[in-house]
């Protein structure tokens, strides 16, 4: 059943809610209904909380337990994670529902108590007594023949945990967790002392700290263990939940490691390395990093530590971000004003750790001249940490590499001439990615942003393959200067252009430059539109066809990639990125900067094929 079909199954719930408010004429704040959907709210909260902060690496990255990154397949492996939820609060319905509880009137008496330590203390004694053993023995069974392989072993599907993970399972698997959770609430109200505070407080106290142990982030600092040895036993960590994922044969307890210890089945490696985790030394420092940039307020949401339902797949404006809008303007404001640099996400690729990392600034202030110097200025710092960390390859994105900020990242290379890193636009490898999209048959094209660095570089590269190359540029120099570089026996096959008529019978047009619908037109029918204009033009034309932006799939072996980069499908990253990671996997000592070498467009993109690299 697919997840909207299930939140469809709350309609039962919402509707009571809805009868109890019209028969009170306000919000119904003493009806159990209503809590029900807000604990729902509030659980849910609480799982995304841990979430986004176990994937906010700028915090996390060095206290990180298993360094790898969480790929597609364990994505959609846990994508309704929160099945359990929706079963645990239906459960709930059923009993408030229930003509049996309510003649015993075990739980509408309570809602006038909204405190009550007592029911605190009986809900602690049998989670210690009761839940805490429970848990232990039942998931030690599930770990045994035959019951691991029909119900537990989809649980251990991945060494790398998150709050997600912590879901997802089997109904069994739920179920049990329902009665381990549910026993101290159940103790407490029939000895008629629960309370409204008990069910929240005991219910999210529970969900933090399974989160918080799936987390995959050391938060508990092993000074406080030194300090008092005890509470290593009534307390785990995710060090030592992720021993048990890994290993499989020990640290079965729930939260308490004491149950592991009276069962022989403590790993007493956990605090030691607990301690190592907690003080960095699962860091490592990148090989290759692809510094990018927003895009603008609704693309700065499509990130790892928001919502994985969303930035595992190319971006959209899906509506269910709008809400947070507000939210994410504040903290472009937030980060214009004191923000540097920071990681994002990361993959494996052949035992070489590939990051990406962001410049805290949005499309739109790269074109605002005041913020120029300010840009470059992080671009700058940036490069100069990756090259204090030792990465060998730094590949600019999109308005990173401007020729008009930066030439195209000669800046820095002018600047900081004993730079270890190889700087590198990627430029070479979109332009073959867009020459290659070009059918063999095409005798003439149109070329928009044709005096660009880009164009420049596809220009000289057709007239030589004797194509026709209309170049749209007001600009006689510029075009004079172009055309020179040709060699002399093809300078013909470059033709200037100023106005759009002289397109009206080339199929073929490739858009450096934006086009509105109007510029379209002239385009004839069947026109197929290649671009490398960011943003992409909008398709107007339905007698016509539009490409994406230049683009490569990595290879297959890569690994821990769980994040769709911008619109690019999953797998798919921009050519930029791509040649970034063919000037890391040859191993070229040289820079990539400044004008494209028109006679390496091939020899990048044999390098590419070589490696594993695909057109997308």
């Amino acid at each position: 059943m697919g997840k909207p079909r299930l939140y469809v199954l709350y309609g039962a719930v919402v509707w009571k809610v809805a009868e109890e408010w019209r028969q009170q004429g306000a919000a119904p704040v003493g009806s159990w209904w209503l809590h029900l959907l807000l604990l729902f709210a509030a659980r849910g909260f609480t799982y995304q909380f841990w979430f986004s902060y176990g994937n906010m690496l700028f915090f996390t990255r060095r206290r990180r337990v298993v360094p790898d990154s969480v790929d597609f397949r364990q994505v959609d492996a846990e994508w309704d994670w929160d099945n359990f939820l929706l079963l645990q609060t239906l459960i709930g319905a059923t009993l408030v529902g229930s003509p049996a509880v309510a003649r015993q009137q075990l739980l509408l008496p309570s809602l006038k108590q909204a405190w009550d330590p007592r029911g605190w203390a009986i809900a602690l004694l049998l989670h210690v007594l009761v839940a805490e053993p429970l848990f232990y023995w039942a998931h030690r069974a599930l770990h045994r023949a035959p019951l691991f392989s029909r119900y537990h072993a989809a649980h251990h599907h991945a060494s790398v945990t998150t709050p997600l993970t912590a879901g997802f399972g089997t109904p069994l698997e739920s179920l049990l967790l329902t009665v381990v959770m549910g026993v101290p609430l159940a103790g407490a109200f029939l000895m008629g002392v629960g309370s409204v505070g008990l069910v929240y407080g005991h219910v999210l106290l529970f969900d933090f700290l399974r989160s918080m142990g799936y987390s995959n982030v050391e938060v508990i600092s092993p000074r406080v263990f030194q300090a008092v040895p005890l509470l290593r036993y009534l307390i785990y960590t995710p060090t030592y939940l992720s021993l048990h994922h890994r290993e499989k044969d020990s640290n079965f307890c729930l939260f308490m490691p004491v149950f592991d210890l009276l069962g022989g089945t403590l790993n007493h490696m956990s605090w030691e390395l607990q301690k190592e985790v907690y003080l960095g030394k699962n860091d490592q420092a990148p090989d290759f990093v692809f510094l990018a940039h927003v895009v603008d307020i609704m693309a700065s949401m499509h990130v790892p530590f928001v919502l994985r339902s969303c930035s595992s797949t190319p971006f959209a404006n899906h509506f269910v971000l709008l809400p947070f809008w507000p939210v994410a303007f504040g903290f472009m404001l937030l980060m214009w004003c004191c923000s540097k640099t920071f990681l994002v996400s990361s993959y494996r690729l052949r035992g070489n750790l590939h990051q990406m990392w962001t410049v805290p600034r949005y499309g739109f202030q790269y074109f605002i001249p005041a913020a120029k110097k300010g840009i470059n200025e992080q671009i700058e710092l940036a490069i100069l940490r990756a090259d204090r960390m030792g990465v060998k390859v730094l590949s600019l994105a999109a308005l990173n590499k401007n020729e008009a900020l930066n030439g195209g990242g000669t800046l820095f290379v002018n600047k900081h001439p004993e730079l270890r890193v190889r700087v590198v636009h990627g430029n070479t490898l979109t332009a073959a990615v867009i020459l290659n999209e070009i059918p063999s048959n095409v005798k003439d094209v149109f070329l928009t942003g044709a005096t660009s660095k880009l164009g420049r570089a596809i220009a000289l590269y057709l007239c030589r393959k004797k194509i026709r190359v209309l170049m749209l540029t007001l600009s006689s120099e510029r075009f004079l200067k172009i055309q020179r570089e040709a060699p002399a026996e093809f300078q013909q096959y470059l033709v200037q252009v100023t106005k759009y008529q002289p397109a009206q019978n080339c199929k073929t047009w490739l858009v450096g430059k934006w086009l509105s619908p109007r510029e379209q037109r002239w385009a004839p029918a069947g026109t197929h539109f290649h671009q490398f204009v960011v943003p992409p033009i909008i398709g107007f034309r339905r007698d016509c066809t539009y490409g994406k932006l230049a683009a490569m799939r990595l290879p297959k072996d890569v690994q821990g990639l769980g994040y769709c980069e911008y619109t690019m499908e999953r797998g798919v990253v921009h050519a930029c990125h791509a040649g970034g990671v063919v000037h890391f996997l040859e191993g070229w000592e040289h820079h990539e900067v400044g004008a494209i070498d028109v006679d390496r467009i091939d020899v990048v993109w044999k390098a590419a094929l070589k490696h594993g690299l695909t057109p997308a």
